[in-house]
């Protein structure tokens, strides 16, 4: 018998006598496929279901595996939930993690006839009974438009109870998101319901396309005294000599509504269930890491800038995505967690979740500074 033969009949004997099913290769989840597709009933009216690809089978009586960390990888704007779930997946195994990670990644479902421009290949489009979201409103905490209508932050927190249910042993849940998922992970940091027993919520924002502020002011660019454009001051990841970042609130003339929500916390949505200074609070007692690839800086190739919000409001907070990370890191510095939430720039990255997540930088970001 080859040596191959011999482990799977081992393998499956101890499944055996342990009453454990056993794993075919080619059910393992070690890649997006419909295999480790998996549903969610979310709480509310009727049957409302959210589905995610799991590297471990919830369903199973008795689990292969004991994991302690669960990492929950939020999709972009193309709800490419299958790249990112490969992505995480990767970024387990170069951190030798994987044995004791789970990987989930959720898939925020749009109606099939409003998905043209927000789909991707091999992602199952939506199922009976699956939350339907817009192709945008799932990033900000939109209510689902059917079911009992809940907030995509209502389904984020169903799936963390879910997974603390199914897999007691998890003691860390982190949340990290790419592009789209980025900006819904960075406003649910606010809104997220209070950890389960035992369990340390850790969030992981990766280039969003735009951030929220939780007050009026916003970074601004000075070289030598005087007005300065990005373009002017930024060597790299960091400024050049003479120019300096300081805190305004010069936009409200040129930009009235760029402190609404998404941008900013004035006229939070009544489905949030928490106030502006409610959400500031639990933003700033929470565990977040931030990443910015530092090519993910023009609008040249590989940079996704086609689908780069370029609102008004959105531009007040700098014109590409690191520019923006930036931004917001000095303003979080200054405004918020005064150096408790880190920024780490990514070398080599433009705007691709395979490039970010296994990085050395999105490796410490998601599972500890020792990976």
């Amino acid at each position: 018998m080859c040596k191959s033969a011999l482990r799977l009949a081992i393998v499956l004997l101890v499944a055996a006598a342990s009453g454990n099913p056993a794993r075919a290769a080619d059910d393992a989840c070690d890649e997006a496929k419909d295999a480790c597709y998996f549903s969610l009933a979310v709480p509310g009216n009727g049957k409302q279901i959210l589905h995610y690809y799991a590297s471990e089978n919830p369903e199973l009586a008795h689990l292969p595996s004991e994991p302690v960390l669960a990492l929950v990888a939020l999709h972009g704007h193309s709800r490419d939930a299958n790249k990112t779930f490969n992505a995480a997946l990767l970024a387990a195994q170069k951190a030798h993690v994987a044995e004791s990670t789970l990987i989930i990644a959720p898939v925020f479902q749009v109606a099939s006839a409003q998905s043209a421009k927000c789909s991707t290949a091999g992602v199952p489009g939506p199922a009976e009974n699956d939350l339907l979201w817009t192709c945008s409103s799932w990033q900000e905490g939109g209510a689902a438009q059917n079911g009992s209508h809940p907030s995509s932050f209502a389904a984020m927190d169903a799936l963390v109870l879910e997974l603390k249910r199914r897999f007691p042993s998890l003691r860390t849940i982190t949340i990290a998101g790419f592009s789209a998922g980025a900006q819904t992970v960075q406003h649910y940091i606010g809104f997220a319901a209070n950890a389960p027993e035992s369990v340390n919520l850790r969030f992981v924002v990766a280039d969003p396309g735009s951030w929220l502020y939780f007050d009026a002011e916003r970074p601004v660019l000075t070289q030598n005294g005087n007005p300065a454009e990005w373009s002017a001051c930024l060597d790299g990841d960091t400024l050049r000599a003479g120019c300096e970042m300081s805190l305004s609130n010069q936009y409200a003339e040129a930009c009235p509504d760029y402190n609404n929500w998404k941008y900013g916390t004035a006229s939070i949505p009544a489905n949030l269930l928490r106030t502006a200074d409610a959400a500031r609070k639990h933003y700033i007692d929470a565990d977040v890491s931030y990443l910015e690839g530092d090519k993910d800086a023009d609008n040249s190739r590989g940079t996704a800038y086609r689908v780069l919000d370029r609102s008004c409001p959105a531009e007040t907070q700098g014109p590409y995505r690191l520019q923006r990370g930036l931004a917001y890191a000095f303003y979080d510095r200054r405004q918020l967690a005064t150096g408790r939430h880190a920024l780490a720039i990514v070398p080599g990255c433009a705007h691709d979740v395979a490039c970010v997540f296994p990085s050395d930088a999105g490796r410490a970001a998601l599972f500890g500074a020792d990976r």
